[in-house]
């Protein structure tokens, strides 16, 4: 996929978690989030930008992805704990975590969808997963998941807006 169908995914996978974190009353953080989860869904293909790393390599993996949440899980408790003490940095850390994870998960999702695909588990298992749905560069495919995730991460902000209400 492109950058859109790219940043749709990403939207589409944090809807359910802005949708929890304004319910419990963290509503900047829920709109920082999605802000945040579009931001970094190209993350994955800035590989093509660096010698020596294969597109839809090492980058496209639930290795990088995991390490992509830490790296925003550690940022997350510093902010936190320098700000508003151990709790605070707890629960940032955390969603640094889901955010960051979530996010380049989602691209990967979204790349199976091509007829190159992925293999997100490699170098352990070569596995290779492609639905072969659309071409990365359909406009349809990539305007269609920045559609979703855009209806998706709204609907659940409006609902988390509403249910935080109560």
């Amino acid at each position: 996929m492109y950058q859109k169908g790219h940043i749709g995914a990403a939207l589409f996978v944090y809807a359910p978690v802005g949708f929890v974190t304004f319910v419990v009353g963290f509503k900047g953080i829920a709109v920082l989030g999605a802000v945040g989860a579009g931001a970094l869904a190209m993350i994955p293909d800035y590989d093509q930008k660096i010698p020596g790393i294969s597109h839809r390599g090492i980058t496209h993996t639930v290795w990088f992805a995991a390490l992509v949440g830490i790296v925003l899980g550690i940022a997350g408790i510093l902010v936190g704990f320098g700000s508003e003490g151990l709790i605070a940095g707890i629960g940032l850390g955390v969603f640094g975590t889901i955010v960051g994870t979530g996010t380049i998960l989602s691209h990967i999702a979204a790349d199976a969808l091509t007829p190159m695909g992925v293999e997100p588990f490699a170098p352990i298992r070569d596995d290779h997963y492609t639905y072969d749905v659309a071409r990365a560069s359909n406009p349809l495919a990539n305007y269609g998941l920045l559609a979703m995730g855009v209806v998706a991460t709204g609907l659940a902000l409006a609902a988390g807006n509403a249910l935080s209400g109560v």
